[in-house]
């Protein structure tokens, strides 16, 4: 007689997200975790989310600290920094039996009890303070005397809090082996992988006729390094045609690369059902990113749609390259540099990649895996 397996049933469950601001990836983790805990209570520092932006929220009770009350919050919350720490532990969770932090920053820092579980879904380690220091410290124009000084005295603070608040959480879920390799050089933790999830289902397999053009799509920050996209094909001498979808500070440094290559277009922001046609006619995604994972590559990839990526990351995952022969799904280069990306571009024309093989892999990472995968990591770390 076969038996069946115990169903995890968790009792009263608190989701604790650092802050709702954008809906980007680590909203759509914490949309999956809130669909599969339906009468869960949601915790986070500030939330900022436009009307309308996340329907999925409306069933959830939604409590937001004290930071949501000070001056100049909406837009410079990320300045009240220094006083996270002390904000996230300021949430009273007496009344839950499972703690779940979705945490890229301070979540992860709430205060549980005896008697509580508290799981980390970490979307990595608070890279600012971390491995990403230097490059906040330029990017945040902090090199200033004084200013600096004070900088890298909070970063050290944040780093001491980061490590001893990682004693207190009981299971560590990363969203990629490599976000678990960094868990364990910062933390001295281990942690499962558990995969975010991708919405496959919104993104139709496309196996007809490409057009010639490659796609690059992103929210227009720094870091995730369109600028060596657009460098890359501005100066191709070959003038392949790229469009790159998406909005941010780094939009009018975009434009003025683009300038005088009509062969480069820059078209905002647009929503998913007109992003969709683009990933399924695309003769190519880029992405050029360190990520810790990366969604994006694998919607277009969902769509059938092979991938060019930056050899590091999260890429390394999800992006299978040609030494998977029949089942690649798109190729790696090696340094982030335009000369780097061109010199990948011309191998990937010189390959062929099936569109099947890409929404395959694209299902890896649906949102039933996902959940199917929670729920028996719940069952097998709680029992």
């Amino acid at each position: 007689m076969q038996t069946r397996q115990p169903q995890y049933r968790p009792g009263r469950v608190a989701i604790v997200h650092d802050w709702l601001v954008v809906n980007g990836g680590a909203e759509k983790v914490l949309q999956a975790l809130a669909s599969a805990f339906p009468d869960a209570e949601i915790f986070t520092l500030v939330n900022f989310m436009p009307a309308g932006a996340t329907p999925w929220l409306e069933r959830h009770v939604v409590h937001t600290s004290s930071l949501q009350r000070l001056p100049l919050a909406r837009r410079f919350y990320r300045h009240y920094l220094p006083l996270m720490p002390y904000a996230i532990e300021q949430f009273d969770l007496r009344g839950f039996d499972l703690v779940i932090s979705s945490s890229h920053a301070v979540a992860k820092g709430v205060l549980t009890h005896p008697g509580q579980r508290h799981v980390c879904y970490c979307h990595t380690p608070m890279r600012y303070a971390w491995d990403m220091k230097e490059a906040y410290l330029e990017d945040a124009g902090f090199r200033l005397p004084f200013v600096e000084t004070y900088v890298r005295h909070t970063l050290k603070r944040l780093r001491q809090w980061d490590f001893f608040t990682a004693a207190q959480v009981d299971t560590f879920l990363a969203n990629s082996h490599n976000v678990a390799r960094r868990i364990a050089k910062y933390y001295r933790r281990e942690a499962e992988v558990l995969y975010p999830p991708v919405d496959v289902d919104a993104f139709a397999l496309h196996q007809g006729p490409r057009e010639d053009y490659y796609l690059a799509a992103s929210r227009l920050v720094p870091y995730k390094r369109m600028d060596l996209v657009v460098e890359a094909f501005a100066r191709d001498p070959q003038k392949r045609w790229l469009k790159v979808v998406g909005e941010g500070p780094e939009f009018k440094r975009l434009a003025r690369l683009a300038r005088g290559h009509a062969h480069i277009e820059l078209l905002g922001y647009l929503p998913a059902s007109e992003l969709e046609p683009l990933m399924q006619r695309a003769r190519g995604f880029v992405f050029a990113a360190d990520e810790d994972f990366g969604i994006v590559p694998l919607e277009a990839q969902a769509c059938g749609t092979p991938v060019i990526a930056y050899g590091s990351g999260g890429a390394l995952e999800t992006v299978k390259g040609p030494e998977h022969g029949e089942t690649a799904t798109g190729l790696h280069f090696a340094r982030q540099t335009p000369e780097s990306l061109r010199s990948a571009i011309d191998d990937f024309e010189q390959q062929a990649f099936s569109p099947l093989a890409c929404r395959t892999q694209a299902e890896r990472f649906s949102h039933r895996h996902f959940r199917q995968r929670l729920g028996a990591l719940l069952t097998r770390k709680g029992s």
